[in-house]
């Protein structure tokens, strides 16, 4: 039997950890869901329209944006989300490579 040696960029490893993190959360999701469905739209009208908490809707935009998936942009005290769709896009491809490389198996 042959050895394949294995190597991993840890840097890129730990990006794609919080990467997946941020999106295997079925609250998480929900709220992209509600974004792709707006394109633009600040913080008050997530929480207000989901029926969340403010600290709870904020914590979870927190851990998207720093996963990439994304955009935060200021207007005045509001803050706007849009979604970063090139890093889930990218995300999904790593998936479906994944769920594919694993049934060969």
């Amino acid at each position: 039997m042959r050895k394949t040696k294995v190597t991993f960029n840890n840097e890129k490893l730990q990006y794609s950890a919080e990467l997946m993190r941020a999106l295997a959360h079925p609250l998480r999701l929900k709220i992209l869901e509600f974004i792709d469905s707006h394109g633009i739209i600040n913080v008050n009208k997530i929480y207000n329209s989901l029926n969340l908490e403010q600290s709870i809707t904020s914590q979870h935009l927190r851990i998207m944006r720093l996963a990439g998936v994304l955009h935060a942009q200021r207007d005045g005290k509001f803050i706007r989300y849009s979604i970063n769709y090139k890093v889930v896009s990218k995300a999904v491809k790593a998936v479906n490579r994944f769920k594919t490389e694993s049934a060969k198996v």
